[in-house]
């Protein structure tokens, strides 16, 4: 039988019928500033930072306990931080569940076994495998185009498989005996992983030209005469042409600095730069593809440089 809830238990997250009912706090202090609602009926108190696995938390306070915590929430507990401190809470449920919908968690109903979780807080976590798995068959194609789900997938994947929780090949094998909704696109998703990517927009532009038909090399080194001249987000070999994404830390004075040496250094070894922002890497895959292309053509005129 568990223990009466005391005062100190609001320490962390917890679900409010419960401090109600055992008369640790009323509504109406649970409706003040001194408590901060994460999903309906649970609470955390006001001073305590919400990160992801907070939420992760407060949500298993509510989730059945066959739930099983994957996807970007999983990736985020396995220490791949995929998911941030206001995003959904992702789980799956056996099919025979009808659980939901609540307001910041995310649920997809699908088959899965007891090899593929393992207890927590009461319910259960993915293991790395399954959570690699869910990354990919998270995307409904109701929701995002073919395309979309792909680099998003593929970012997704490169990141997890980056840490080395899991191999590729271990997935390959494991996604050519499911018949799941979505594994079509995961096994092509799989197909185009590329760890040697460091950051998700990079994966997400890579895939994006791959698409095009395209051959980017990730983290492309440049030498010249012995000499590092800088290395590429992601190359172009046969027309010298890198494509790179600039973040917003891009724009602080010290790496703007430092970015402009890099490419002043490899333009006059003859590389041509498309830069790519994060708003338009987010907006205008068409307007990135067409500014590529065409710095494709300029080259095919020109005579190459030696490297």
């Amino acid at each position: 039988m568990p223990r009466p809830m005391r005062p100190h238990d609001l320490c962390d997250v917890f679900r409010g019928s419960d401090a109600r009912r055992a008369g640790v706090v009323t509504e109406h202090q649970l409706r003040g500033p001194a408590f901060r609602r994460l999903f309906r009926d649970v609470y955390v108190p006001a001073g305590i930072p919400v990160t992801h696995q907070l939420r992760c938390r407060g949500a298993a306070l509510i989730v059945p306990p066959e739930a099983v915590l994957t996807g970007r929430s999983a990736a985020t507990l396995h220490g791949v931080e995929l998911a941030g401190p206001n995003d959904q809470v992702e789980f799956i449920v056996p099919e025979r569940f009808r659980f939901g919908p609540i307001s910041g968690i995310r649920v997809r109903r699908t088959a899965t076994t007891a090899r593929e979780s393992t207890p927590w807080h009461g319910i259960r976590l993915a293991t790395p495998l399954r959570t690699a798995i869910d990354l990919l068959l998270r995307h409904s194609p109701r929701a995002e185009s073919w395309t979309r789900r792909l680099r998003t997938g593929v970012a997704d994947l490169d990141a997890f498989l980056r840490a080395g929780l899991v191999s590729r090949d271990q997935l390959e094998d494991t996604l050519t005996k499911r018949r799941n909704r979505g594994v079509v696109l995961a096994r092509h998703a799989t197909h185009l992983t590329d760890t040697r990517a460091e950051s998700r927009p990079e994966s997400d532009l890579r895939v994006l030209l791959v698409m095009d038909g395209m051959k980017p090399t990730p983290q492309r080194e440049v030498w010249q005469n012995g000499k590092l001249l800088g290395r590429l987000d992601l190359a172009l070999d046969e027309e010298q042409i890198a494509v790179e994404y600039d973040g917003r830390w891009h724009n602080e004075p010290e790496q703007a600095a430092h970015d402009r040496a890099r490419r002043e250094r490899l333009e006059a070894a003859g590389w041509t730069f498309v830069i790519v922002t994060a708003e338009k890497l987010a907006a205008a895959s068409g307007a990135i593809l067409e500014e590529v292309r065409a710095a494709r053509r300029r080259k095919h005129r020109l005579p190459r440089l030696a490297p």
